[in-house]
């Protein structure tokens, strides 16, 4: 009987955490406010960009092919983007130091958030369970959210060219 009730009490508890993960966040929705540290050790949260115009993209992980074409679309886009009104912040579950390599070996200009613990991947919906060769696990689903000056998402980007991101947030492709 106790072993039942501990079940029962570890699903409740988990159960929140399963659902927020599956959430769908869309067009309309207030962003989720967060708080993280960037490459630097400073802390950032989505408050500090009130009044600003935010492309907030996730990423599985620094220094793999797609997830540099990505970043690099936004590096060679990036004044066009800032002429457009937006600030950039990228989030992978990598750490602060991962992201200082990845930032210097691609000149990168914006700061990217070390989400160890991968509380921003789960209330933004992104730390999904995929299928690899028959391998299930859990990983980032690149994905990039367009918030706007109030702090509400005007657009979600779920199918990602990686090599023309920026023009995605552009409205160019």
């Amino acid at each position: 009987m106790k072993v039942i009730i501990k079940i029962a009490l570890l699903l409740v508890l988990i159960a929140p955490l399963v659902n927020q993960a599956q959430t769908k966040l869309k067009a309309g929705d207030k962003a989720p406010d967060f708080t993280s540290k960037d490459q630097n050790g400073k802390t950032v949260s989505l408050g500090q960009f009130k009044g600003k115009k935010l492309v907030l993209y996730f990423y599985p992980k620094d220094n793999t092919s797609g997830c540099t074409a990505q970043a690099c679309s936004l590096r060679d886009n990036f004044k066009e983007l800032k002429k457009d009104g937006y600030k950039i912040l990228g989030v992978s579950i990598d750490d602060e130091a991962s992201h200082r390599g990845f930032i210097e070996k691609n000149a990168l200009p914006f700061s990217l958030l070390a989400d160890v613990d991968k509380t921003i991947v789960t209330n933004y919906g992104v730390w999904t369970e995929k299928e690899r060769n028959g391998v299930k696990a859990f990983s980032t689903t690149r994905t990039t959210f367009l918030i706007n000056k109030d702090g509400y998402i005007n657009r979600v980007i779920t199918e990602i060219d990686t090599k023309n991101h920026a023009g995605q947030i552009l409205g160019k492709n």
